[in-house]
Parts: C-alpha cells; structure tokens; sequence
C-alpha cells in the first residue's frame, strides 16, 4: 500500500482599513470617478497613506488623461477613507479633517509616448499599455462546499478573504464597537494525498479600542483572552464552512498581545500595490509582479491578468483539468501577446499543448478584445480593492465579469473547430 503524504499551505489576506488596502481603495476609487467621466480614460494613480502623532497625510501621484473635467481627487481620496472607518484620528487617522489630515495631489497627464503605441481606434490598433507577463490561475478546490461552489479557487485564499471580509462587515455595521477597520487574516490548510481536507491554523490580527483592557481592570492577559475568544465566534467560525474546522484547528490572534489604537496608517505606512499576492491568488499561482489597482483596463496588468483567470476558469469548469494555470505576455504598443502558455501540473485530459491551443482558440487576448468581452470599461473596481480579485461572485451591476461562466466559450474549449 503506497504511503499517505501531507503537507500544508498558507495563505493570506488584509481588511479594507489596512493602511496598504486604503491605498489601493483610493486608487480605484479615483479609477472609477475617470472611468465614469469618460470610459476611455487613461488612468495609473499611486497612494501612500501615514499618520503621525500630529495629523496624517494622503499623497496622490500619477498620469491621468480624460475628456472632460478631471474629478476632486482629494474629496475622493477623503470620502474613501472616512468610508473605510478613519474618521478619528485616535485610531489612526481622522480623514474628513482637513486640519490634521492634509491631501497632496500631485497627478500630471500621461506620456504622449506612452498613449501614441495604446490609443488605437480598433481592436487591432490598440496595442498592451506595457511590457510584462500576466498569470490567471482556477482549480477545484473550492467545489466541496455550498457556500464556495462555483468560485474554482485555493481553498487557503477563498479562507483568507472570507475572513477579511467579515471583518469588514463587522466594521462597517458597527456589530461589534471595540474593533477597528485595520487587520488581517492567515489561513493553514492541510493536505492529503494533493488534496485539502482541513483547516490547521487560523491567524488573525485586528485593531482594538485601546480602552478595551479596563473592562478586565485592566488586565491585558484578560482582554487578549475576550478578543480571541470574539474573534474565534464571529470571525473565524461565522466566515470559514463548518466542515474545514471539524479536526480541531489552532486559532492566534494579536499574537504580541494587543493591537491597540492607534493603528492603520499611524502604525505603518500604506502605499498602492504593496498586497498582490493577496489580491490574487494567495500563493498557489505565480504573479507577473504588476500592481491591479489605480490602473484603468488598459493597462494589461490589469485587463490581461481578469483575462487569463478567466480563460482559466473555463478551462477548470469545462473538464479539461482540475488545476489551470495561465501565462501571457506583451510588449508595449503592441496588440497581440508575445506568448501564451498553459500549465496544468499533471492534471489535464490531453497534453497541456493542446489545451493553449484550444485557449488561443476560444479567447481573443489582444488587449481591446478583452476589455470589450468583459466590458471592462465600467467603473467597477472600487469593490475589487478588499477582499480579493478573484473567485467572488459577478454581480448585476457588472463587478467581477472574468468569474462570469459562458457556456459558447465552454462549447468552444471541449468541441474545437478543424483548422
């Protein structure tokens, strides 16, 4: 009988009032304002976030060109913020304060050079908005469960996210007062024989009212003891499916102790793009290395890394593997990749060849094909920035379409034309 073999893998994720996230909710919130002004909007914005003991600072930085009147950059920047949670300085900044929360703007219009190579008038002419090597990753992982069904996406991140996510429900909704907008998530899940069957370790961070310990007269070994035990509740076993716990699973929260007020951008700095991994796909795929938000669909950082998780997704639900992993590559000005490449790490019904073959086929990866099939011009990436890019349910109002399922493109994959 052949030995049984395991292994573990983490992954991880960051709530919205992480200092890093705020800066990327800025970013695409200012994405979407251009892209709502004009859908041809040519947007790359930057935000870094600190707060001091004496106010805090909001510095934009970018290219943005548009037809029509630039919107207020800084009420954008201030009203994300104050939506995140940081309306008092004492937990780390006071956005809605123009006296102890300054706004530097300092956003020039894009290179000519630049927009000569990407601002063509067809499909054809439209060439990448630069150089670099995009990835799309789908695997079954996901589709043991009812709540995760559909989505076709590592376990660990699916975790991760969800329990990002409901921190920022409880943050948003106020459901529990002591705990702020800043945190964090890490989820270990173990693996048999290649496939996941439980949660190890759930790790959580997350901000609280510095007053917290006097309802425990003051004892800080008290207080941590009431954190986890909330968190344990309304967190981790209100967010994670029942059946990845029922082995027993090690939970650490604030693991120095406190995290107490003031955090978000007073304890660290936040800067755009600093969270892809997370943004992606946790670390079970590899990542091009370019940043998603602030940038309009243009940019193929962006546009061709929707694409390839998209390609990839119909790949896994079609039946031609139970793992797909999706490289593309451009140069700048230039409408067709450089290369195409798919991996499916051994479990593929015919060679991996075929399937890239089949994946040219089925999708057009020049960067205005993809922009017009997924309809990319919308203003919808404001909700991308929290919680994850990837494996979320579309919604009706147009948000994540590289998750939408198409079943011509499904015909397409499994009944390939002769050439």
């Amino acid at each position: 009988m052949a030995e049984s073999s395991s292994h573990l893998f983490t992954s991880e994720s960051v709530a919205s009032g992480h200092p890093d996230k705020i800066c990327d909710s800025i970013s695409d919130a200012i994405v979407d304002a251009c892209l709502t002004i004009d859908p041809d909007a040519r947007v790359a914005v930057e935000t870094l976030v600190k707060g001091k003991a004496e106010g805090s600072v909001i510095i934009l930085a970018g290219e943005v060109s548009l037809s029509g009147d630039a919107p207020d950059y800084e009420a954008i920047a201030r009203q994300t913020a104050a939506t995140i949670g940081y309306v008092d300085h004492s937990i780390g900044m006071d956005a809605t304060s123009p006296e102890i929360c300054e706004v530097h703007t300092h956003i020039t219009t894009q290179s000519a050079y630049i927009s000569q190579g990407i601002d063509g008038g067809d499909i054809d002419s439209q060439g990448a908005g630069d150089q670099g090597m995009m990835f799309g990753y789908a695997c079954n992982e996901t589709e043991q469960d009812d709540e995760l069904r559909g989505r076709h996406f590592p376990i660990a991140a699916a975790l991760a996210q969800r329990l990002t996510r409901r921190l920022d429900i409880i943050q948003r909704s106020g459901e529990i007062p002591w705990m702020r907008p800043d945190g964090k998530s890490q989820v270990t899940v173990e693996y048999e024989n290649g496939s996941p069957c439980c949660v190890n370790t759930v790790v959580v961070a997350v901000q609280h009212d510095a007053a917290l310990k006097e309802r425990f007269g003051g004892s800080e070994e008290a207080e941590h003891e009431f954190v986890t035990e909330q968190v344990r509740e309304h967190v981790v076993e209100h967010a994670i499916p029942t059946r990845w716990l029922q082995r027993g699973y090690r939970l650490q929260v604030n693991n120095t102790g406190r995290f107490a007020d003031p955090g978000g951008p007073y304890s660290d700095a936040g800067i755009t793009g600093r969270k892809i991994v997370a943004d992606a796909y946790g670390g079970m795929a590899r990542h091009g290395g370019g940043a998603f938000s602030g940038k309009d669909p243009s940019k193929v950082d962006r546009s061709a890394a929707y694409g390839a998780r998209w390609a990839a997704k119909h790949v896994v639900v079609a039946g031609l593997a139970d793992r797909c992993e999706i490289q593309v590559a451009y140069v700048i000005g230039q409408a067709e990749p450089v290369s195409l490449r798919v991996d499916t790490f051994g479990t593929g019904v015919m060679g991996d060849s075929e399937i890239s073959h089949r994946v040219m086929n089925a999708f057009d990866w020049r960067p205005a094909a993809i922009i017009k099939d997924l309809d990319l011009k919308l203003p919808i990436y404001l909700k991308t920035a929290n919680g994850g890019h990837f494996g979320r349910p579309p919604t009706a109002e147009g948000h994540f379409p590289w998750e939408r399922i198409h079943e011509d493109r499904i015909e397409t994959l499994q009944n390939p034309r002769a050439d």
